[in-house]
C-alpha cells in the first residue's frame, strides 16, 4: 500500500538545450548566477508541493558540477531554509554522500536540523558515484571495496551517536573519542550534543546494485531502501530480497513495507504526446548517467553517448523500452495513477 507521495529534485539548472542534439554533457558550462539559481527552483518546487499536499521533497547532495546537473552541496542547510518557507512538507536527504563527511559532523548537523525543523528533515546516506567529488574530498570512490568499508563504518558511528547517550568506537578509520586527557580525566566516551529529538531516526539509502551483501547491511542497520529506475521484474526481486533480509535480522515486514519506489514520469493528454515531450529528457539522462557507469551499456554505447560524433549507427536504449519496462511513466495522469 502506498502511504505517502514525494517528489525529487537533484538541483539541475533548467535549460531547454537538451538531448542528443544539445551540448555534450562534458562541454556544458553555466555562469555562477545560473548555478546559484537552483536554490530558487528548489524553493518554488517546495512551496508548490506543500500547497498540493505532497508529503516529502527529496534532494541530492553533490559537488563541483559546472555542467549544471546536480548543484546542491549541502542538503541540511537547504532543508532548514525551505522549512522556514513551507508549512508542513518534509525534506528528504537523498542522499548525504557520507564518505565526504566526518560521521560526527554529519550526525551533529542532522541533529540540529531535526530539532530546528521539529522533525521535518529525513536522514539519508549514500556512498556516492562521482569520483571527482568523493576522491577530491580525500575519500575512496574508484576503489569500490574501500569506499564500502569506509561507508559502513561511518554509518555505524552515526547510529551510535544518534542512539546512545555516550559511546565509543574503535574501528579502522575512526577512533572515537580521541584518547587524550581532558579537564583532569582520561577521555573514554563521547556524547553527541544535542542528539536528534525525534527517535528513532529514520534512515534511507539508495538500493543500487542489489547485491545480497549490501541489502543485508541495510536490513541489519535498520536502513530503509529507495529503489529507483528499476524494470518491474528486478524491482519485485529486490523488494523481496529486502523483506527476507529484514526477517533474518528479526524484523517482519509486509512486502513493500519500509521501501520507497522512484519513477521518472511525464504527464500529457496522451501517452504519445508525453513520450514526445519526454524524449529529450530521456536522452539527456543517458548523456549524464551512462559515462558514470549508472547504465548497463557497452563501452561503444557509452562512448557514443559522451561524444556526439560517434553516435551514428550505434544502437542505444530507447524511451519506448523504458516505458515498456516501467522505469519511465508517460501518459495522462489517470494512466500513471492506475500503474502505481
Amino acid at each position: 500500500m502506498i502511504t505517502n507521495f514525494s517528489a525529487s529534485y537533484a538541483g539541475h539548472v533548467v535549460d531547454d538545450d537538451l538531448g542528443f542534439d544539445g551540448v555534450a554533457a562534458n562541454d556544458r558550462r553555466y555562469p555562477n548566477e545560473a548555478l546559484a539559481g537552483v536554490f530558487d527552483w528548489a524553493l518554488d518546487i517546495a512551496q508548490h508541493l506543500d500547497r498540493l499536499g505532497y508529503d516529502e521533497f527529496w534532494m541530492a547532495e553533490h559537488h563541483f558540477q559546472p555542467e549544471g546537473y546536480e548543484c546542491i552541496p549541502n542538503l541540511l542547510m537547504l532543508s532548514l531554509y525551505l522549512a522556514t518557507k513551507t508549512e508542513r512538507l518534509k525534506f528528504g536527504c537523498g542522499f548525504n554522500i557520507t564518505p565526504m563527511w566526518h560521521p560526527l559532523r554529519l550526525a551533529e548537523d542532522f541533529a540540529m536540523a531535526d530539532i530546528l525543523t521539529n522533525g521535518r528533515v529525513i536522514f539519508g546516506v549514500g556512498r556516492g558515484y562521482h569520483s571527482r567529488e568523493v576522491e577530491t574530498f580525500g575519500s575512496p570512490m574508484i576503489d569500490a571495496d574501500a569506499n564500502r568499508e569506509l561507508f559502513e563504518e561511518q554509518v555505524e558511528v552515526i547510529l551510535k551517536a544518534f542512539t546512545q547517550e555516550s559511546f565509543s568506537h574503535q574501528g579502522k578509520h575512526f577512533q572515537i573519542p580521541a584518547r587524550v586527557p581532558y579537564r583532569g580525566y582520561q577521555l573514554e566516551k563521547l556524547s553527541l550534543v544535542p542528539r536528534p529529538t525525534h527517535q528513532p531516526v529514520e534512515v534511507w539509502q539508495p538500493l543500487v546494485s542489489g547485491s545480497p551483501r549490501g541489502i543485508d547491511f541495510m536490513a541489519k542497520m535498520g536502513i530503509k531502501p529507495l529503489i529507483a529506475n528499476n524494470p518491474e521484474p528486478v524491482l519485485g526481486e529486490r523488494i523481496k530480497m529486502f523483506q527476507e533480509a529484514s526477517l533474518a535480522h528479526g524484523k517482519e515486514l509486509q512486502l513493500g513495507e519500509d521501501v520507497a519506489l522512484g519513477y521518472r514520469f511525464f504527464i500529457a493528454d496522451t501517452q504519445e504526446k508525453a513520450m514526445e515531450l519526454a524524449q529529450p529528457y530521456f536522452e539527456e539522462a543517458m548523456k549524464f548517467a551512462a559515462p558514470l557507469g549508472l547504465m548497463r551499456l557497452t563501452p561503444e554505447q557509452i562512448e557514443s553517448v559522451a561524444q556526439p560524433g560517434l553516435r551514428r549507427g550505434v544502437a542505444l536504449p530507447t524511451l519506448q523500452e523504458a516505458v515498456d519496462g516501467g522505469t519511465w511513466l508517460c501518459g495522462p495522469s489517470e494512466m500513471l495513477v492506475e500503474h502505481l
